[in-house]
């Protein structure tokens, strides 16, 4: 549990804010005024999340104030050349609002893993054998790992960080590819600017230009008014675009300017600015493959692939997952003010055995879920809802969610056509293609258990075309 100080004047922000991060097991406090954070001792913190523009001055005055505290800044989108300013000063990262809950949960726990690493880099502390047993060369970036593929991996990421080369990084959905990008960011001599992260996913088509590279007032209908892009914003510092693979070709003949030029264009105008940005890119998807369809363009590839990472999934890191799960396992542990558990011997084979088709994500869900159930300090394999059986380690709540009798619209996969050695992707095929006809992608989600983007992502990696939109309801 992290003792955290919320600062906002705005109480309807300020009490959602508190109500989420309550939820996670934090301590939280709160301020409706620079003056009044200012009298508070802000050392007591391990986190501070601040307004930009609060009554009587701004956030970023907490910076310097603060110490070694990390100061997470809100702003609005309108303000983000601000916000940028503010990582400048010294702000370990901004968030913008509107935000939803999973990105400000991220982003705090994101902070919070890197500010305990950091102290217990600085006290010299080790807190876990394997930890202690790590090459000297592991990235600051939290990844954890001892297998010969990750520390390949670490000795990449130690000789590519220095340069300004561009990186791609090619990986599964949830293997941590962010992760590395931050580890590449923080080892950079661009390290005290600011890294600037975009997930071309899950920006609409139709706004990815704007938000990249920015729009003059007036350049479009609801161009209200000028709008600084995310390449832009990251100028002296480095741009992460996660699933690059997802961006539109009249975006990627943008970006490519940005890589041979060092320049942008803000949509509607008739002038170029000069950027100095280091591009990390990321995907799950083969661009080469993609490149000869002609559903990516082939000088965009040959630009990104000037260094390539590839982060191997989890199921071929070898024990690298116990070491993951007993490090998941503290953190959860201390998160949820739990006394320390124990992952038992029969729950290790189970994770060894079973292939995480959703990788560290996968496994970080499954041990704080089996914290939150088990009965005593023990984590059993019916905890992680995993076991070596005939289904395939299907969890028992997804088959729950395939099955569930309280929703007719949905057609639950037969169990009686011969199925019972179906695999977790097996069941989600089945069960997408035969009820995508009567169900948005909202409900097959929810069905599912899952969120949207991991819908969407799963879908890509099975190869399931999403219905047009009008076979939907």
């Amino acid at each position: 549990m992290s003792r955290i100080l919320v600062v906002e004047d705005e109480k309807i922000i300020r009490q959602a804010v508190k109500r989420l991060l309550e939820r996670e097991g934090h301590e939280i406090f709160e301020a409706d005024s620079l003056h009044v954070a200012k009298e508070l001792s802000l050392s007591d913190y391990e986190l501070i999340i601040s307004d930009l523009r609060l009554p009587g001055g701004n956030g970023t005055e907490l910076i310097e104030l603060a110490g070694t505290t990390p100061v997470l800044i809100m702003t609005s989108y309108a303000s983000l050349r601000s916000a940028v300013d503010a990582m400048k000063l010294g702000a370990i990262d901004y968030i913008a609002k509107p935000f939803d809950h999973e990105e400000m949960l991220l982003t705090v726990s994101r902070i919070l893993k890197q500010s305990s690493l950091n102290k217990s880099t600085d006290t010299g502390e080790n807190h876990n054998s394997a930890d202690a047993a790590a090459p000297k060369d592991l990235p600051a970036s939290g990844i954890i790992g001892s297998s010969d593929l990750m520390q390949k991996l670490f000795t990449k990421i130690r000789k590519v960080a220095p340069t300004d080369a561009t990186v791609l990084i090619q990986g599964e959905s949830g293997t941590g590819k962010e992760l590395v990008a931050q580890a590449l960011h923080n080892q950079s001599l661009r390290k005290e600017a600011p890294m600037i992260s975009v997930n071309c996913a899950a920006i609409p088509e139709s706004l990815i230009e704007s938000e990249l590279f920015g729009h003059e007032k007036g350049a479009f209908t609801g161009a209200a008014s000028l709008r600084l892009g995310l390449v832009e914003a990251a100028d002296g510092g480095t741009l992460f675009l996660d699933e690059i693979g997802e961006l539109p070709l009249e975006a990627q003949a943008r970006l490519l300017r940005v890589l041979q030029e060092g320049e942008i264009r803000r949509v509607g105008s008739v002038q170029s600015r000069k950027v100095n940005v280091r591009l990390i890119a990321a995907t799950h998807r083969n661009l080469k493959e993609l490149a000869a369809k002609a559903e990516f363009r082939e000088d965009l590839y040959y630009r990104l692939n000037v260094l390539e990472l590839h982060l191997a999934p989890l199921r071929a890191r070898g024990r690298d997952v116990i070491e993951l799960a007993e490090f998941m396992l503290q953190r959860n542990c201390e998160k949820m003010n739990h006394e320390p558990m124990v992952i038992t011997e029969a729950s290790r084979r189970a994770i060894l055995h079973y292939q995480w088709p959703g990788n560290v994500r996968e496994l970080e869900n499954a041990i704080e879920r089996a914290v939150i159930l088990a009965d005593d300090n023990n984590i059993t394999p019916e905890n992680l809802a995993i076991d070596v059986s005939p289904d395939q380690f299907v969890p028992q709540k997804l088959k729950e969610n395939l099955l569930e009798p309280s929703a007719p619209a949905a057609k639950a996969p037969s169990t009686d056509d011969n199925q019972g050695d179906l695999s977790l992707d097996d069941y989600f095929m089945h069960f997408v293609l035969e009820n995508e006809e009567g169900m948005n992608e909202t409900d097959l989600a929810r069905k599912l258990g899952v969120s949207r983007k991991c819908l969407w992502e799963r879908r890509q990696r099975l190869g399931i075309p999403r219905k047009k939109a009008s076979k939907t309801n």
